[in-house]
């Protein structure tokens, strides 16, 4: 439950899940936490978060491979869009 003038909004109800890993992993999260100020759930938290934003892009990615395919893009608007970036980039 929130606190007036705390900068949690609401608690987030959460289930208890049962993970199991090796020591040497708890071990390394346990550092990581430490180092970081959190802990160990928190941290496994972001990582079941990451894993989930990488599949939304490689679903995003597929897609939009699967339209082109689909639509190949036409070769003479690429031209026409290379053309005045060539004529404006940088000489490194």
């Amino acid at each position: 439950m929130a606190k007036r003038g705390a900068t949690t909004i609401c608690d987030v109800a959460r289930k208890e899940v049962l993970v199991q890993l090796d020591d040497d992993l708890v071990a390394r999260l346990d550092r990581l936490a430490r180092k970081q100020h959190t802990n160990r759930s928190e941290l496994l938290r972001r990582g079941a978060l990451a894993v989930l934003r990488a599949d939304e892009i490689d679903q995003a990615d597929q897609e939009l491979r699967a339209a082109y395919r689909r639509l190949p893009q036409d070769p003479a608007v690429v031209e026409a869009a290379a053309s005045p970036a060539a004529a404006t980039a940088p000489e490194w």
